[in-house]
C-alpha cells in the first residue's frame, strides 16, 4: 500500500478568498504610517523614483494587504484593486505584469527605513503603558542593567514562485537566514539583519552585533553563538549575556558559591589558550528540577548583581523570540514567500516584522487596559 506523501500545510496553495478588511484596523494602520511614508518620501525622490501610482503609499498598502488579509498572490490582490481598492488605496485599474515587475525591483531599504522609522514611536508607547505588571526578574534586572536583549537566527521556508518572470528559477531553494535582536521588556524588534545564504551559521551575525550593543546591554543567547572569542569581545564593550553550557564542555571550577540539593553557583574557567578558544572566566549556575539539571553560563561573575535563580528565569524568558519567528512565520504567512527575487524577499521580510510590530503594540494596549502582563494575551 502506497503511503501519501507528507504535506506541509503552510506551504499549501492559497484558495481561499483573501479576509474582508477591517475598517478599525485599517485605520490603525494608516494613522501609524501616514507621517511615517511623508518622512520617506524625500529618500524615495533621492534614489530617483518617480511619483507615480505604484508608488511607496500604494507598495506598502500592497505588501500589508497581501500579508494581513492573507492574499493567495497577486492576480488577486490585482483585482481587488480593480474591485475595491485597499488600505489608502482607492480603486484603480492597474496590469497584474506592472504590479509583478513592481515587487521585483521596488528598492527595498525604502521599506527598511519605514520600519525602522516607526519602531520608536511604538517603543514610546510601551512606555506610557503603566498598569500591567512587570515580572519580577526583569524588574530585579532593570535596576543593573539598561536593556535585555534577545539574539537569534531562523532560516526562511523554501520559496514559492508566485511571479511568473520567476517559473525558470530552480524550486525547493531556501530563501535565506535572518537574524533579529529583540527586546525582552517590550517585544519589538531592535534590528533584523538578512543574509542570502540559507546555511549561514550564527557566527556570521556577530559583528553586526558587536556593532550594535552598548554598555550595560545583557544578551540572551542561544547556543548557535557557542564563541569565546565573541563572549569576550562582548565583555571588552561593558556588555553581557546569558547561554547554555554545551554538553560535554571541559570546566575548571575556580570558585564556589553555592552547592546545594537543588542549586550549584560556581566560577569557571572555559577554553584551552589557543587563538580559537582562549581562556574565559563565567560563572556556570545549575538549578535543579525534578530528576533534571539545568545549566546556565554567564558572563556576570557577581551574584548580587545577578543572582542564580533570576539568570534561569530570564533565559528562560529567551523563548519569547521563538514565539517572535512562530509569528511572523506562521501566523503573518513569512512561511509562504509569494516571491523569489532577494528584493522581493526583504520588501516581504520587512513589511512582516512592521506588522509584527503593529500586533505587540495592540496586545500590549490590551494587556494594559485589563491590567495583565503581556504573556496571557494572544497575537
Amino acid at each position: 500500500m502506497s503511503q501519501s506523501r507528507k504535506t506541509n500545510r503552510d506551504h499549501a496553495k492559497k484558495t481561499e478568498r483573501p479576509m474582508v478588511e477591517d475598517e478599525i484596523i485599517a485605520e490603525e494602520l494608516e494613522g501609524l504610517l501616514t507621517p511615517v511614508i511623508t518622512r520617506q518620501e524625500n529618500y524615495y525622490r533621492q534614489l530617483g523614483l518617480r511619483d507615480r501610482i505604484l508608488n511607496l503609499p500604494f507598495m506598502v498598502a500592497a505588501i500589508l494587504t497581501l500579508l494581513w488579509r492573507d492574499v493567495a498572490g497577486v492576480t488577486e490582490l490585482t483585482r481587488m484593486l480593480a474591485r475595491e481598492g485597499f488600505l489608502w488605496c482607492s480603486p484603480k485599474t492597474v496590469s497584474q505584469q506592472a504590479i509583478s515587475q513592481r515587487f521585483l525591483r521596488f528598492t527595498a531599504q525604502l521599506f527598511e527605513k519605514v520600519f525602522k522609522d516607526l519602531l520608536p514611536y511604538l517603543r514610546a508607547n510601551w512606555y506610557t503603558r503603566n498598569n500591567r505588571p512587570r515580572p519580577e526578574s526583569i524588574q530585579f534586572t532593570l535596576s543593573k542593567f539598561h536593556r535585555i536583549w534577545i539574539v537569534d537566527c531562523s532560516t526562511l521556508e523554501a520559496l514559492f514562485r508566485k511571479l511568473k518572470s520567476l517559473e525558470h528559477l530552480p524550486k525547493v531553494q531556501l530563501a535565506g537566514t535572518k537574524g533579529a535582536v529583540i527586546d525582552l521588556i517590550t517585544r519589538l524588534a531592535i534590528e533584523i539583519w538578512f543574509n542570502e545564504n540559507p546555511r549561514a551559521s550564527d557566527v556570521r551575525f556577530e559583528l553586526y552585533i558587536l556593532n550594535l550593543v552598548t554598555a550595560k546591554t545583557l544578551l540572551l543567547l542561544d547556543r548557535g553563538f557557542y564563541n569565546f572569542t565573541f563572549w569576550l569581545q562582548l565583555i571588552e564593550q561593558e556588555a553581557h549575556l546569558i547561554t547554555r553550557l554545551k554538553k560535554g564542555a571541559s570546566i575548571q571550577v575556580e570558585q564556589v558559591f553555592t552547592n546545594s540539593y537543588g542549586l550549584k553557583d560556581r566560577l569557571i574557567r572555559l577554553g584551552s589558550g589557543t587563538k580559537k578558544t582562549p581562556f574565559i572566566t563565567l560563572r556556570l549556575i545549575e538549578v535543579r528540577s525534578g530528576k533534571t539539571w539545568h545549566s546556565y553560563l554567564t558572563s556576570v561573575l557577581d551574584p548580587t548583581i545577578l543572582p542564580p535563580y533570576v539568570v534561569a528565569d530570564l533565559y528562560r524568558r529567551r523563548w519569547r523570540i521563538e514565539d517572535a519567528f512562530n509569528t511572523v512565520k506562521r501566523l503573518l504567512g513569512l512561511s509562504y514567500l509569494w516571491t523569489g527575487s532577494i528584493n522581493g524577499i526583504q520588501l516581504e521580510i520587512w513589511e512582516t516584522w512592521f506588522l509584527y510590530a503593529v500586533l505587540v503594540d495592540l496586545g500590549d494596549a490590551v494587556a494594559n487596559e485589563l491590567s495583565l502582563p503581556f504573556d496571557p494575551i494572544s497575537l
